[in-house]
């Protein structure tokens, strides 16, 4: 930063629990997501910003979560990257190339990167995911306060990227685990051992779709551990989801952790990264203690580009004319239907939970969502729908969707596996 500047105010967009802020790359402004789980900067996503400037670019490959291989990739150096008033003249970052790595869809708006964790160690960083503001101070002028509401945990670091240790909980037996700081996944918690919360008999979790990493798709179950434990703080019947052994593997993401915590378990703090001081700060925010909800249609959309929709717009004229004496004596009213054509986002279904409510009424990958409890589905984010899915047990989901041209409606209920 400046050197005359103390910290900076930056605002973020929360989707899906995950932090988008603008980074500014060789002056072109772009949307990245705020990711501890990565070290470097990685740039994708580049038919939708081909007007960056890349400098000084080699070949490289890249390999992370899912069950691919390495992506191929360029390594680009010396560029200028600016986020708020902070500016790295000199910055390294990773350009992808492959067109199936797109979070955008996913997101339902441009993400075109990820700004890991060099960005992290030259700063005091404040998450604070209710204000949707991140605050970065300069480590020279500024230092941790005491706050008796608050809970600091030692950071470690392993290849530049911060771990910290929980417990795991269930009756009386207490777990310590090794997680990954993971601020660009959207899950609650990840876990790499089943550790006995995976039951057969009676079975309490679900396959799903966890996300997409660098390296593809990733799979894998769904369920619920009893408790975890923060310091002091405590959180009860916490979704826990359990990568598929392909997924992480290639990876090696064994070797050194017991899983990740991501955006939907920090996103009930506000957050304060000290790299420094390797100490990483949480204080409870008004979500804490909000039930831990999923998606229960078994439905995973996408945003598959735009279509062209005819709107209907009626104007109403009211024309008065007024005696001399201020009484009404003529009233005339003219309505006229115009038409207003706009392009608008299409949703499509990418996958459906086996055995899901979506599922059993007959809704199939491939299939358009044309309207969702008789509202147009263009007039929801991408995310909203995603909150309807997971807000109510018991819920009533009209859907009205379209598959090889033709418009059909159908119902279900949102329905809890465990």
């Amino acid at each position: 930063m400046p050197d005359a500047k103390k910290k900076d105010r930056i605002p973020f967009r929360l989707v899906n629990n995950l932090p988008i802020i603008e980074v500014e790359i060789n002056g072109t402004p772009l949307s990245f997501i705020l990711d501890t789980g990565v070290k470097s900067t990685i740039l994708f996503s580049l038919e939708a910003a081909d007007s960056v400037q890349l400098k000084n670019t080699s070949p490289v490959t890249l390999q992370g979560l899912g069950a691919g291989g390495a992506v191929a990739a360029l390594k680009s150096l010396s560029n200028h990257i600016k986020v708020g008033t902070a500016i790295d003249t000199r910055h390294a970052l990773y350009v992808i190339f492959d067109s199936t790595l797109n979070f955008s869809p996913r997101m339902g708006i441009p993400i075109h990167g990820i700004l890991g964790n060099e960005f992290f160690k030259n700063f005091i960083v404040k998450i604070n995911y209710t204000s949707e503001v991140i605050t970065i101070y300069n480590p020279k002028k500024y230092a941790l306060k005491t706050c008796k509401k608050c809970e600091d945990l030692a950071l470690n670091f392993v290849g530049m990227k911060p771990y910290i240790s929980l417990k795991t909980a269930s009756g009386e037996k207490q777990e310590e685990v090794k997680l990954l700081v993971d601020s660009g996944s959207s899950d609650v918690l990840w876990l790499f051992d089943k550790k006995g919360f995976i039951k057969e008999s009676p079975k309490n979790y679900f396959k799903d779709f966890l996300g997409l990493g660098l390296s593809g798709n990733i799979f894998g179950k769904r369920t619920r551990i009893p408790k975890l434990l923060i310091g002091g703080f405590q959180l009860n019947e916490v979704s826990t989801s359990f990568p598929d052994e392909a997924a992480i593997t290639k990876a090696r993401y064994y070797e050194d952790r017991d899983g990740s915590l991501g955006g939907g378990f920090l996103s009930r703090f506000t957050v304060i990264f000290d790299y420094g001081n390797k100490i990483v700060r949480f204080k409870k925010n008004h979500k804490f203690n909000n039930p831990f909800n999923y998606n229960m249609s078994g439905l995973t959309l996408e945003h598959e580009g735009v279509e062209l929709v005819k709107q209907e717009k009626q104007a109403v004229v009211n024309s008065d004319r007024l005696n001399a004496n201020q009484s009404f004596s003529q009233n005339s009213i003219s309505v006229t239907t115009e038409f207003q054509f706009s392009l608008v986002p299409k949703f499509v279904v990418v996958d459906v939970r086996e055995g899901s409510p979506a599922a059993l009424v007959g809704i199939l990958k491939g299939d358009e969502v044309i309207s969702i409890n008789g509202k147009p589905s263009y007039q929801y984010k991408l995310y909203e729908l995603v909150e309807v899915f997971s807000r109510e047990e018991g819920k009533r989901i009209s859907i009205e969707i379209k598959r090889n041209g033709v418009i059909s409606k159908t119902r279900f209920y949102l329905r809890s596996v465990f």
